[in-house]
C-alpha cells in the first residue's frame, strides 16, 4: 500500500466489537455494518485525500474528453501523456501516471488514495473493457473513444460511478476487515480454509455493490448538471462536495443495510 498508512486499528469498543463479529461468525451485512461504523473517522478523510480526488475528478473528465473533436488532445489537456491515436490500455497507464504524478516521491501518497486508484484501474478495465467484448488489444481507438463518450450521459454515468464506488468501498472495508483479525484461517478461527475466506470477500464486494446502487440513483444527474453548468469544466472543488456527499450516502446505505436485514 501507500507510504502514508492509515495505521494499526485502535483499541476501541467499537473495534473490539468487529473482531468479535468476524470470529463468531456473523454475516457480512452485520459485519460491514460494524466495520463502516468504527472506520467512519478515517473514512471521512476520503473528501480532503489529493490522491482520492483526483482520481474521481479524472473519471468525469475521460467521458467529456471523449466527446471532443480531438480526444487525445482533450485527454492531455487533463495531464495524460497519450498517444494520438490512444488505446484502452493506453489510456488507463496514463491514468495511474497522472495520479502518481500528483504525489511525486510519495509525498501525499495515502493509503486511500492508491485504493481509489486501484478501484479507478478495475472500473475501467471492467466497464470499457467489458463493452470492447474483452478484446483489449484488438480495437480501434475509436472504439474506445466511443464508449469512452457513452459515460457522459446521465444513465451511462451512474452505471460508472457506481462501479467505482462499490470497488472503492469494498477495498476500504477489506482493508479494515484484513486488519481486524490478523490470522484469519485455521481450525479455531472464522475460516477453517482459505476457500472460505475467499467466500466471504467476494460476498463482501457483492454487498458493496449493492449498497453502492444508492450512488447510482444520483450520480448521473450531477455529472449531467455539473458538466452542463460548467462547459465540461468541473472542478476539483466540486468533485470534493461531490465525493463527500457520495461517501456518507454509502455508509448510510451499509449500516441500514444491516438494520433492514433484520442484524
Amino acid at each position: 500500500m501507500g507510504h502514508i498508512r492509515l495505521g494499526a486499528l485502535p483499541r476501541t469498543r467499537k473495534w473490539s466489537q468487529v473482531v468479535g463479529l468476524i470470529r463468531g461468525g456473523a454475516g457480512v451485512a452485520q459485519i460491514a455494518n460494524a466495520t463502516i461504523t468504527a472506520a467512519e473517522v478515517g473514512l471521512r478523510n476520503a473528501v480532503q485525500d489529493k490522491g482520492v480526488l483526483e482520481t474521481i475528478w479524472l473519471l468525469t473528465q475521460l467521458p467529456i474528453a471523449a466527446r471532443s473533436d480531438d480526444f487525445a488532445a482533450a485527454l492531455r489537456e487533463c495531464g495524460l501523456n497519450v498517444s494520438d491515436s490512444p488505446g484502452l490500455m493506453e489510456i488507463i497507464g496514463a491514468v495511474t501516471d497522472v495520479i502518481d504524478a500528483q504525489m511525486p516521491n510519495c509525498k501525499g501518497r495515502t493509503d486511500l488514495g492508491e485504493m481509489a486508484q486501484m478501484a479507478a484501474v478495475e472500473t475501467l478495465t471492467q466497464v470499457i473493457g467489458g463493452r470492447l467484448n474483452g478484446n483489449l488489444f484488438g480495437t480501434t481507438p475509436e472504439d474506445v473513444q466511443k464508449e469512452f463518450s457513452k459515460l457522459a450521459t446521465n444513465k451511462q454515468f451512474s452505471i460508472f460511478a457506481k462501479d467505482f464506488f462499490g470497488r472503492f468501498t469494498y477495498k476500504c472495508l477489506d482493508y479494515f476487515v484484513s486488519k481486524a483479525i490478523s490470522d484469519p484461517v485455521g481450525e479455531s478461527q472464522r475460516f477453517r480454509t482459505l476457500a472460505e475466506q475467499s467466500e466471504f470477500t467476494k460476498a463482501l464486494a457483492r454487498h458493496c455493490q449493492e449498497a453502492s446502487k444508492i450512488i447510482e440513483e444520483f450520480s448521473g444527474g450531477w455529472f449531467s448538471k455539473k458538466n452542463w453548468e460548467t462547459d465540461g469544466n468541473i472542478t476539483r472543488e466540486e468533485i470534493k462536495k461531490f465525493t463527500g456527499y457520495a461517501m456518507k450516502k454509502l455508509a448510510d446505505e451499509l449500516k441500514q443495510g444491516a438494520t433492514s436485514n433484520g442484524k
